[in-house]
């Protein structure tokens, strides 16, 4: 075992308490009261999945962008989903949600791959780099495209996720994919005699 692996004992106590992350729902979808919403493992995993299909982008670490999908939101783990019908300021937010990955990091052990996490969350929170940018666009891209999913799945109209991002993607990338989903939920919505709020 190298030493910038974590004991066996801190492995799986910190894969232990990562188990919440596929247990914990979205709240999102359930403040919609989707049936079997997604957890935050789920989002997280289509989002990685993102990173690994992307095309090759100048300057941007396609796999750092896999790495950091995984921990965009590993603290909610400890402080659950919180979103914006929550009312918590988004300073107070961050500030629960680093606590939460320090306290994580520390069940970690600490060393290299705990500083490597805090390294990519941060990078992600702050949108500091290329790499955030794109991967800040596949968070949306992936709420969007679970709320057309529920909208097929359910017969519902789930206006205020696409209403919410609109304008907000930084990349190229993901202002295509999300041009995409939108396109497809033109067309489904018609098909149905519906109308799109964006």
């Amino acid at each position: 075992m190298s030493n910038s692996s974590p004991s066996p004992s801190s492995a799986i106590d910190f894969l232990t308490l990562c188990h919440r992350l596929k247990t914990t729902k979205r709240k999102g979808w359930i403040n919609h009261r989707i049936k079997g919403p997604e957890s935050i493992a789920d989002h997280m995993y289509r989002m990685a999945l993102m990173g690994l299909i992307a095309g090759d982008i100048p300057g941007v670490n396609r796999e750092r962008c896999i790495k950091m999908a995984v921990v965009h939101d590993i603290a909610e783990a400890i402080v659950g989903d919180i979103t914006p019908s929550d009312g918590i300021p988004k300073e107070e937010k961050s500030r629960m949600e680093q606590a939460a990955l320090n306290e994580m990091c520390e069940v970690l052990g600490g060393g290299m791959r705990a500083d490597e996490i805090k390294e990519l969350w941060t990078e992600y929170e702050n949108n500091s780099s290329l790499e955030a940018n794109l991967v800040k666009d596949f968070d949306k891209v992936e709420m969007i495209l679970q709320a057309l999913e529920y909208e097929t799945e359910h017969g519902m109209v789930l206006d205020e996720f696409f209403l919410s991002t609109a304008g907000k993607f930084q990349t190229e990338l993901g202002k295509s994919w999300a041009a995409e989903v939108i396109s497809r939920r033109k067309s489904t919505l018609a098909s149905k005699g519906k109308l799109a709020a964006n």
